[in-house]
């Protein structure tokens, strides 16, 4: 018997499906779907992955929990394989042979990335949105169970600790603290990585830490959204264009060899061309070398769903050009990384990241290997690396 997690989402739903996992009895065959609800696609993923895996393991039940199942849960109870569907709030304890739960999610199918949850739930109400819905309000976990978390993921084996959260700056005593705390308290802590980061919220403690701490990776994902100022306040977002650009020139002066990924929604309802190429030229302005590009797409009960829509036809063309700058863009940054000397750390299977969150693979290597490496090549999306 055994559990098997199927994730979609975000990396806070990766840290859960594990724990979930952990927490099962082991005589018991489940599959666990943790569902996103970011957009109707996702939702889309989650019906054909629940399909996928009652053809595959008829015998297994299958456990239905994540935002999709919070929001939408009689659109699963129905379907074959389906033995349970829990929501947010009890999805942790959905598995567990009893109520002693680890108090801060974390894991992440024992590779040498590591998850860690410090928080969940958003405060905020952008219009596109309903992740508050199906997270609930704004809740930082205690520093010592982020602590005690980070602890039992570098005994597992993890090399890199990644901090997640539905809105990780939003934590209570400040992201920049908390990260300089778990610094101080974990000395084999020496790669800590960020996950997705409100621009608007990162204070001067983070910015000082981006700065000064090398153990800090110098790659900084922001949920940027529009290039647009109309846009952007028909979000309901909370900085303008300028603050976007002004964040990322604040870090790459604290920094200057940082790298910008971003959240990006093309085609937003009353988005005009002009706006649209607003977040197009967004993606030089801040200097984007990651992008994930979201074609919109209405959720219900959201402000947004009810604003004059696009036609599909011009969404999907906008989300295919910005995507394909994004990419460009990435191709660019890439080829330019050839021939110079980058510390990285291999993950699997003779693959691993930079520092800068580059793809590298490199021959010869074992999971959790690591050190400084001279970048010979690029295969498609992937650099190719010997040791220096």
């Amino acid at each position: 018997m055994s559990v098997e997690t199927i994730t979609l989402g975000c990396r806070l739903n990766f840290a859960e499906s594990e724990t979930i996992a952990r927490s099962a009895p082991a005589h018991e065959d489940w599959i666990v779907v943790n569902s996103c609800a970011v957009t109707n696609e996702a939702l889309r993923q989650t019906r054909q992955e629940i399909r996928r895996a009652h053809r595959r393991r008829p015998g297994a039940k299958i456990l239905v929990t994540g935002c999709a199942a919070e929001l939408e849960p009689s659109s699963f109870t129905g379907m074959a394989g389906v033995a349970r569907v829990v929501g947010n709030a009890r999805k942790l304890s959905s598995l567990a042979a009893n109520d002693v739960m680890p108090p801060a999610p974390s894991g992440f199918m024992g590779h040498v990335r590591s998850f860690v949850a410090v928080q969940t739930g958003c405060d905020h109400r952008c219009t596109f949105c309903s992740i508050w819905q199906a997270r609930g309000p704004s809740v930082s976990l205690p520093f010592e169970a982020i602590r005690d978390a980070v602890a039992r993921e570098i005994d597992r084996g993890a090399m890199e600790i990644v901090l997640t959260g539905v809105d990780i700056t939003d934590y209570a005593s400040g992201l920049g603290k908390l990260c300089e705390q778990l610094l101080a308290a974990e000395p084999r802590l020496t790669r800590l990585r960020l996950s997705s980061l409100d621009s608007v919220e990162i204070d001067d403690h983070l910015m000082g830490l981006i700065s000064a701490e090398p153990r800090l990776m110098p790659h900084f994902h922001l949920s940027l959204q529009a290039g647009d100022d109309m846009i952007l306040k028909r979000m309901k977002r909370r900085h303008s264009r300028a603050d976007a650009v002004r964040t990322v020139e604040r870090i790459k002066s604290a920094r200057p060899d940082a790298t910008i990924g971003a959240d990006l929604i093309a085609g937003f309802p009353t988005e005009i061309e002009e706006m649209a190429l607003n977040s197009l030229k967004l993606l030089d302005d801040c200097d984007v070398i990651a992008a994930h590009v979201f074609p919109f797409s209405p959720r219900p009960g959201t402000p947004a769903a009810r604003m004059p829509q696009l036609s599909r036809e011009i969404v999907k063309a906008r989300g295919a050009r910005l995507r394909q700058a994004a990419s460009d863009r990435r191709d660019r940054w890439l080829h330019s990384l050839v021939g110079t000397r980058q510390h990285l750390l291999i993950e699997n299977n003779g693959k691993g990241h930079t520092d800068h969150f580059a793809p590298v693979a490199i021959d010869g290597t074992v999971r959790g290997e690591s050190g400084l490496a001279l970048i010979t090549g690029r295969e498609g999306t992937m650099l190719k690396a010997a040791w220096a």
